[in-house]
């Protein structure tokens, strides 16, 4: 392929050829870049001053077009001017109709844009919205968790809230419905002590609903749990014709698992250790089952010996 060689005058003319171009280009672009024009960006809208006794839900979607006057830089840094693309729309008028027009808040919501391009429009300029009966509910507040703890140690009481419900408001057909709220998910590991923390509530699904508060503190009591023995005495159930009926032996021992606090307060009257005769007289059991009704609670029964009791019945 031939290699063109210029010469040294040829070279200072194409030179001065190029620069004159970059200079040009450079001109029309700061001339086209100064003057004003219109041009379109999307925004959302974040609603305030809401009706206190109306519950509503807005008809169309939550973003707008904004027409916006500004000169060709303005344009070029938009995604720097507008890194918060959201105007404030108050529902004041609410009260009394079931639609408000934007374009009637402009000299508002170009205040709170001082320090960006004006909005000349927006589109639409009317918003609807649907209404219902408002309601206002306490609910109790339901923890999702996720948590493994070190061994022996588990949880050893009832998980408490501060506060311990949340307040719902909203259209009175879906606060009925509600019974609880629940937190988002808590989730630890290998976890030996008391658990305190503040946990976020689930937002709401529909933006005509509010909870309040927005999070609250959670403690579950967890301790290290040991083994504890005790000898229970077998109560015989379903003896209708009163029978002179004797189990061997009459007491079973019991393994369970207690949390180290309340080791020496839990005995034997904590437990119902059951034998149903039924079994002998429907179906001919010559050995009765013991079942245990009724255990303290966060205990665990680990093993029951015997499982399962021998009696005489003296008709």
């Amino acid at each position: 392929m031939a290699i063109i060689k210029l010469s040294k005058n040829e070279r200072r003319r194409l030179s001065v050829f190029f620069t004159c171009l970059v200079l040009a280009f450079l001109a029309w672009v700061l001339t086209t870049l100064s003057k004003t024009d219109k041009y379109h960006i999307k925004v959302a809208v974040a609603y305030i001053n809401p009706p206190a006794h109306r519950s509503f839900r807005s008809l169309q979607a939550d973003t707008v077009d904004a027409t916006v006057e500004g000169t060709g830089w303005d344009l070029l840094f938009s995604t720097m001017n507008f890194t918060d693309r959201t105007i404030p729309v108050s529902l004041k008028n609410l009260e009394s109709k079931n639609y408000i027009t934007l374009n009637s808040q402009l000299k508002a919501i170009n205040e709170k844009w001082a320090d960006k391009p004006q909005i000349a429009a927006l589109d639409p300029d009317t918003l609807y919205f649907d209404f219902s009966s408002r309601a206002t509910k306490r609910v109790p507040i339901q923890l999702q968790s996720k948590i493994t703890y070190q061994h022996q140690y588990t949880v050893s009481g009832n998980t408490s809230f501060r506060p311990d419900y949340v307040t719902v408001s909203g259209p009175e057909n879906v606060i009925a419905n509600i019974t609880s709220w629940k937190t988002e998910p808590l989730i630890m590991d290998d976890v030996s002590d008391t658990v305190e923390k503040t946990v976020r509530l689930l937002g709401v699904p529909e933006s005509n609903m509010n909870i309040y508060p927005r999070a609250v503190q959670v403690k579950i009591p967890v301790e290290e749990f040991t083994e504890k023995t005790l000898y229970v005495p077998v109560k015989l159930i379903n003896n209708k014709d009163y029978y002179n009926v004797k189990v061997f032996p009459q007491k079973v021992k019991i393994t369970f698992t207690v949390a180290l606090s309340s080791y020496t307060t839990i005995d034997e009257s904590y437990f119902d250790a059951i034998a149903d005769l039924n079994l002998w007289r429907d179906k001919g059991y010559h050995q009765l089952p013991v079942t245990i009704t009724r255990v303290p609670k966060y205990c665990k029964v680990v093993r029951i010996e015997p499982q399962n009791v021998d009696f005489i019945v003296n008709q």
